[in-house]
């Protein structure tokens, strides 16, 4: 009952900078957690940015000082800022939500970070 659409995904130069964002919609009451996860060639799925309703934040120790996760309660949107680009970054980019206790997932959003 919740779709979660992302977009801004594309082709950067190292050293370059991509902003994705995240739509929620549908049946939503409240979206405890949000995040961003990405999965690249032959490797897991893993965390790479979360905040809370309130705020809080999290980040993976490799793209600490460069992304910037943010949210807008008031539209239930979330949006990665990614600066410093380097191609280890190069993977496909999910949208997570926690909404009633359920969690959903984005169909993913390709980034590619090369010259």
């Amino acid at each position: 009952q919740v779709q979660l659409v992302e977009s801004g995904g594309g082709l950067v130069q190292p050293g370059g900078s991509l902003r994705l964002s995240c739509a929620a919609s549908g049946s939503i009451f409240s979206i405890y957690f949000m995040g961003w996860y990405r999965q690249a060639p032959g490797k897991l799925r893993a965390s790479v940015a979360t905040i809370t309703s309130g705020g809080s934040t999290t980040y993976t120790d490799s793209v600490k000082g460069r992304f910037t996760i943010s949210r807008d309660n008031a539209k239930n949107t979330v949006s990665l800022q990614m600066n410093s680009l380097k191609p280890e970054d190069t993977a496909v980019y999910y949208c997570y939500a926690r909404v009633s206790g359920i969690n959903y997932w984005g169909k993913g959003t390709l980034v590619t970070v090369s010259s």
